[in-house]
Order: structure tokens, then C-alpha cells, then sequence
């Protein structure tokens, strides 16, 4: 998994490595890691400027446009000459770097204004600076993280310094993961990790993210469903049951599609509870689903599905899934109907306005501060909470919320969340614990909607066609990052 953590737990790590290691050395590496990564992105003699702040970032620019300037022009804008960094500020003017006052001119700018230690927003001369490069455009690298960003909160003021890559050093940080911030950070891909030898002094993340190359916990939920030889087991029963309770006559696409997510993933068996003409309809469209016209004969199941596309019927559906005393995945309409705490384990799946109903605030105040809303929640209802965007966040208290980076802008498609949920509720029901669930959902679903539009629409239809492939190259180590995420320019 990829790892970020807050400002305080990185700044406690740099004090218990530089105890270890000579004076400097710190610096250093960062101020190597990042002239390489500018050569790699701006290579050959391309002129650089460098935005040049106080303290440790700024000491981080300045030594690497020392090193930089041996084989080009580096220009170095400092912010303030009374609080520069001496030893970087020498090295860089011994080494022939040129003193500018803004990034005037200049096709590739370095931001080493402000770094995790700042607070959030720009102070004079970078709020002109920022003006400067709104206005001309170049490309901009980011040191550690861009100016101005809300770093543990991954939030945005209204003046801070976007940039085209980062740069960062140590471990990722919250605002490099988590929109909004991170839409700000890097232009599809993630933001390059200099590795400054803080791992042995991390604590516990706070923010995580699976990769294709981590199939660690899709295993660890499979194991117990498989027999010695690795194999799926011939009972179904042994693979889980999912009951589904979503859909209308007026949604029934909304049913058909729950219940398509929920056959897709690694449960062995789907129930579905609805009005007769719902149940015929799904059955018509999924023969394998065993369908329960009366709640009260709906049979035995490992975790319920419901919400989706309920309307007037959510309420009840939601009283019913959780007389069972089983996991259930509450979704759409279900999620105005929550109770006051949870009794079994819990995974809600909201969407921004969705989460802002529930807890009587705005839609664009979740938007701003999605980490803080999705936390919050988790925390009232003492369950997972799956906020669902371009990067959908799974929290849970007391753990580090995953944020997922599998997907493409395509998959804003209607009914794509219906699929979701019935393939969260499919993991749910094979042993999954509510955070695992949404975590390997939300992954699975983004890579399958990757695989399904080939960089083109798609449909939800199609996304849960893609679930079983995507499952299987994971499971068998063969899925990587080029058909997980396909992320264009913001």
C-alpha cells in the first residue's frame, strides 16, 4: 500500500533520523532526489527558476539549484532574504545560480515557498508569483507539496500554488492522496517519493491507498472461502450469500444493477427481496439470483445490500436487512433512514450530497473537506463510511482512511454506484470487514470501469462485466498501474 502521513508524525521522524545520521544529511538526499526528478521532468539545459521560502523547504531548493546549475541556467527567486536559508543560499550563489525576482520568463518553475510546516495559504511576494504563473503558464514542480494546500487536510484556500508534479520526501502526505488538494498536486500520475530513510520512524499512516501490485488483503479475504489447493470451493454457501434489497418498479434498472455487482464479486450466491413484478423483472435479467417476493421468507444471508434506487421503500428494507443481525452496505435512499448507532458492522456508501444530508451541512462544504466530512461521519455512526468522488475515501475510526486511486473520469456514468454497492456487499458477505469491503470494492470498481471504456464512455453495465477479470489478474499478481487508473489532465 502507499502510505501518507501527517505533518506532526513526519516531523517527529526527521528528529529521530537526524539524531542518527550527521548534520545535514537530511537536506541533502531531498536536495539530490529533487535536481533529479527536475532533470527527468524538464531534462537538457531548459532554464529553471527556483520559488525559494524559509526553513527546510526552502534549504531543499536552494541546494538542488546549486546542483542543477552546474549544467544550466537556474534563476532563484527568494522570498525573504532576511530568513533564507544561509548554507543553502551560499551554496546556490557559489555554484553560479542567478538571483531573479519573479518567475517572469520562465518555462519550468520550482515551488519551494512553503513547506508541510506552513500554514495554509500565501503571503506576499508568493501571491504575486502565483499571479505570474497563472498568467504565463509554465510548468510547475512542487517541493514536498504545493504552497499554500491545507497538507493534513488535504483541503485548498482560495491562493495557494498549483503545480503539474511534486516532489515529496520521505512518505506521501495527506494533501498528495486526498482531494481536493491532490488534484492540485500532480497531472496524471502520482507525485514522485524521495526515499530519505524515514520508514523505520514512521508511526501507523494516516491516509493509505492500495496498489495493483498489492493484493495482500483481496488474499486474506479470499483464503478462508478456498480450499487447500487455492481453489474456489463447488458450495456456494461457502462463498458467501448476498441479499439484495434495492430497486423499484419505477428504478428497476437500479435493482438489475446492485444485484449485477454483487454476482460479479466473490460471493457464492445472490438474494433478492422485492414486489413481485421488481423480482420477475431481475430474474429475467440475472436467472442465477433467487428472488423473495415476502420479506418474511427471504431466507439466510452473510450480508445485505440496500438502498438503491428504495425510494419510499428504503426505510423498511433498511428495518428488515438489519433484524437479521448481519453486515449490511446501506446505500441512496437507505442512508437518510440510519439509526442512531449501528448494532451490526456497517458500510455506508454516500455520495457528496448524500454525506451533507446526513449531516446537515452543505454539499460544497464536503466537497471542500472531503477527509474531514468522511471521517466525521464514520465517527457519529461507529461504521465504515465510503464517500464516493474521483478519489473515494473508505474511513473507519480509529483506523487510516484508504483513499482509492483506481478509476477514470468515465466512470461518472448513472447506475455506477448501484454496482458498487452490490460488489461491496458480495465481499461483506465472504468475510470482509466493513472497511475492507469498501476498500476492495471501490478498487476493483475503478479498475473495472478502466478495463470496461478502453479511454472512452462506459456503462455500468459493462463495469460489472469487467469485475470478474479485474479480481482474477489481481489475485493472480498479474494486474498493474496502467489498468487501474486512467486519469487525464484536471
Amino acid at each position: 500500500m502507499l502510505h501518507a502521513h501527517t505533518v506532526a508524525d513526519v516531523r517527529a521522524a526527521e528528529a529521530a533520523l537526524m539524531a542518527q545520521v550527521p548534520p545535514g544529511s537530511l537536506m541533502r538526499w531531498a536536495a539530490a532526489g529533487l535536481a533529479a526528478y527536475v532533470r527527468e521532468v524538464a531534462p537538457g539545459s531548459t532554464p529553471v527558476v527556483f520559488l525559494v521560502g524559509t526553513g527546510d523547504n526552502g534549504g531543499d531548493a536552494l541546494y538542488a539549484a546549486a546542483e542543477l546549475a552546474r549544467e544550466r541556467f537556474v534563476g532563484v527567486a527568494i522570498a525573504d532574504t532576511a530568513r533564507v536559508h544561509v548554507a543553502g543560499a551560499q551554496a546556490a550563489q557559489a555554484a553560479g545560480c542567478r538571483l531573479v525576482d519573479s518567475p517572469r520568463g520562465f518555462a519550468v518553475v520550482v515551488d519551494g515557498v512553503v513547506g508541510i510546516g506552513g500554514a495554509p495559504g500565501l503571503r506576499p511576494p508568493a501571491d504575486g508569483w502565483r499571479a505570474t504563473i497563472e498568467a504565463e503558464q509554465p510548468f510547475v514542480i512542487a517541493v514536498d507539496v504545493p504552497s499554500g494546500v491545507d497538507v493534513d487536510g488535504a483541503t485548498v484556500p482560495e491562493s495557494f500554488l498549483p503545480a503539474d508534479a511534486t516532489c515529496t520526501f520521505g512518505t506521501y502526505k495527506n494533501a498528495l492522496l486526498v482531494d481536493p488538494a491532490a488534484r492540485w498536486a500532480v497531472r496524471g500520475a502520482l507525485p514522485r517519493l524521495v526515499d530519505i530513510g524515514l520508514a523505520p520512524y514512521l508511526p501507523a499512516p494516516s491516509v493509505e491507498a492500495l496498489e495493483a501490485a498489492d493484493n495482500r488483503l483481496l488474499l486474506s479475504v479470499l483464503a478462508p472461502t478456498l480450499d487447500q489447493r487455492g481453489e474456489a470451493p463447488t458450495q456456494k454457501y461457502a462463498r458467501g450469500v448476498v441479499g439484495v434489497a434495492a430497486g423499484s418498479v419505477t428504478y428497476a434498472g437500479a435493482a438489475q444493477l446492485c444485484v449485477r455487482g454483487a454476482q460479479a464479486g466473490v460471493a457464492g450466491m445472490v438474494r433478492f427481496v422485492g414486489e413481485r413484478e421488481l423480482a420477475a423483472r431481475v430474474v429475467d435479467r440475472c436467472p442465477e439470483v433467487v428472488a423473495h417476493t415476502d420479506p418474511a421468507e427471504r431466507g439466510r444471508v452473510q450480508a445485505w445490500v440496500v438502498g438503491s434506487g428504495g425510494g419510499d421503500d428504503a426505510a423498511a428494507r433498511l428495518a428488515m436487512a438489519l433484524e437479521d443481525e448481519v453486515p449490511v452496505v446501506v446505500d441512496a435512499d437507505a442512508l437518510q433512514h440510519v439509526p442512531e448507532r449501528f448494532t451490526v458492522p456497517a458500510l455506508l456508501t454516500p455520495h457528496a450530497g448524500e454525506l451533507a444530508r446526513m449531516l446537515d451541512v452543505d454539499r460544497s462544504a464536503v466537497e471542500a473537506d472531503p477527509l474531514g466530512h468522511a471521517t466525521r461521519a464514520a465517527e457519529r455512526w461507529d461504521a465504515a463510511v465510503l464517500l464516493k468522488g474521483a478519489r473515494t475515501l473508505v474511513a473507519y475510526p480509529g483506523a487510516p482512511t484508504r483513499v482509492n486511486l483506481s478509476g477514470t473520469p468515465w466512470l461518472a456514468t448513472a447506475g455506477a454506484g448501484d454496482v458498487l454497492a452490490g460488489l461491496a456487499g458480495s465481499f461483506l458477505a465472504s468475510g470482509a470487514e466493513p472497511r475492507d469491503a469498501g476498500s476492495l470494492a471501490a478498487f476493483v470498481h475503478g479498475a473495472a470501469a478502466v478495463a470496461a471504456s478502453g479511454g472512452g464512455p462506459v456503462t455500468a453495465a459493462k463495469v460489472a462485466d469487467a469485475v470478474p477479470g479485474v479480481i482474477t489478474a489481481w489475485r493472480n499478481g498479474v494486474l498493474d498501474e496502467s489498468q487501474v487508473r486512467d486519469w487525464r489532465d484536471r
